[in-house]
């Protein structure tokens, strides 16, 4: 294991709640680090910025309070999700107030930054960036990156397009640091498959949409229950990245899941394509990963971290015995 300080002793299980654009938000983020788990969250989801400032004290004050009450049992840090990429205009604001609070973790996505990545060594923070190939991991290590989250094939949202397998290999050839995977991850047996390939934490994101705590609407959480892996489909057309989405939600937008419109992917022509009805990417189009098979109930986040654990116990017990 390779676990930064800041992570070791202090995990109920090997795991990362990912950051869910739109639904992850101080309630869930709260109840994963309390459940054992780090939570997280796109800083992007706060809005305006000053509700950022807002969110980063209520988190850091409520898992303070559960330490004070709880020695026993501490709660997990939790992490602040950075979109490095140049289109995010409010990086700056938002990464200040990250070093203000001290965000123990910080996950960055779409691009590395030396300067990003030093301001959070600064007050001993640690900084995961996220990578769908080995020349993008080469690059954000080169630029600072404490660890990697490996998004393989089969994670919701925005998706890789390797097999976990290869994808874990090439970069242990080279990478004996913290390593995150994610991609198809919902049960405990899940959890001990990707440290056995070799990672040190599962990067898990569509079952916590179906909580009681996350910030989704009921439809959108029936469907991960009711979903299977046949149910998700993957397509540039909607952000112009590839990503998984749900094919209930692509259909509630007047589109064919099957047949959608063979163009390049760009907004504008997501927007044509739904007749210029107001349908917006992630409010409407459902991310979600191939995992969801596992998900048969909405559950609060402690009742799925507890499923979780027992998952992996029981899996490690069965890998010992055998």
């Amino acid at each position: 294991m390779s676990l930064p300080n800041a992570l070791r002793g202090k995990l109920r299980l090997p795991a990362i709640g990912a950051p869910l654009f739109i639904i992850s938000h101080p309630a869930l983020v709260i109840a994963q680090c309390k459940a054992g788990i780090v939570g997280s969250f796109p800083a992007l989801n706060a809005r305006p910025i000053s509700q950022l400032d807002e969110w980063l004290h209520e988190i850091t004050e409520a898992l303070a309070a559960h330490d004070r009450d709880h020695p026993e049992s501490p709660a997990a840090p939790f992490a602040v999700n950075q979109i490095v990429h140049r289109t995010n205009a409010r990086l700056e604001e938002d990464l200040a107030l990250t070093v203000k609070w001290k965000a123990p973790l910080v996950i960055t996505s779409l691009g590395a930054r030396e300067d990003l990545n030093a301001a959070v060594h600064s007050y001993g923070g640690v900084t995961l960036h996220d990578i769908i190939n080995d020349r993008f991991a080469h690059k954000a290590i080169e630029k600072g990156a404490d660890g990697l989250i490996a998004v393989a094939a089969g994670a919701g949202g925005h998706a890789g397009a390797y097999s976990p397998f290869a994808l874990v290999q090439e970069i242990r050839e080279w990478f004996d640091g913290p390593l995150a995977l994610s991609g198809a991850i919902a049960t405990g047996d899940a959890i001990l498959a990707a440290q056995a390939m070799g990672a040190d934490l599962a990067y898990i994101g569509s079952a916590f949409i179906a909580t009681r705590e996350a910030r989704a609407i009921d439809d959108y959480k029936e469907a991960i229950v009711a979903g299977r892996a046949d149910d998700i489909i993957g397509s540039s057309l909607f952000t112009g990245v590839f990503g998984n989405y749900l094919k209930p939600s692509i259909r509630r937008a007047g589109l064919d899941p099957d047949n959608l419109p063979q163009v390049e992917a760009k907004m504008m022509d997501f927007a044509a394509a739904t007749g210029g009805a107001g349908v917006k990417a992630w409010r409407d189009i459902w991310g979600s990963g191939q995992g969801i098979g596992a998900i048969k109930a909405v559950t609060s986040v402690a009742e799925l971290v507890d499923r979780l654990a027992k998952e992996y116990a029981a899996a490690r017990a069965r890998l010992c015995a055998s």
